[in-house]
């Protein structure tokens, strides 16, 4: 298997090493949420990315947000994403392939929702960015 390269960001490579050490025994439950590990081909080096990010379960997707924080651009694992929509997921033990896809129109609305009410900085975040920022649904495949 390809080697894959944890976020660059300290904080989240130490929760990423963490969650995979422990099969996300430390780490999927963090700050009062769940969170998972995604994994995406990067879109010019071609090279496994892998962040951790907060999610909700919408039927039998997951749903992630692409905020940055609210920085003006796309995080990097969005665009990779978008480049190549199958990804890498871990949830806990369970890691599986899934498909990406950015939500629009009503249903994204309604994830965005669903989200900000799990991570109320989203909300913080949106009116920061001067973009719109991308609800992604995880299709287990």
């Amino acid at each position: 298997m390809a080697e894959i390269q944890d976020s660059p960001i300290g904080w989240v490579a130490r929760h990423v090493r963490a969650y995979v050490a422990t099969d996300g025994r430390d780490g999927h439950h963090r700050w009062g949420v769940t969170n998972l590990l995604l994994t995406t081909r990067g879109r010019r080096s071609g090279r496994l990315r892998r962040t951790a990010l907060i999610y909700a379960v919408d039927g039998a997707r997951y749903v992630v947000v692409a905020s940055g924080a609210g920085e003006d651009h796309h995080p990097a694992w969005y665009l990779n994403l978008r480049a190549d929509p199958l990804v890498g997921v871990q949830v806990g033990g369970s890691v599986f392939v899934a498909r990406a896809a950015t939500a629009v129109g009503e249903e994204r609305d309604r994830l965005w929702r669903l989200m900000a009410d799990r991570w109320p900085d989203y909300e913080r975040y949106r009116r920061k960015a001067s973009r719109t920022i991308p609800v992604v649904t995880l299709t287990p495949q």
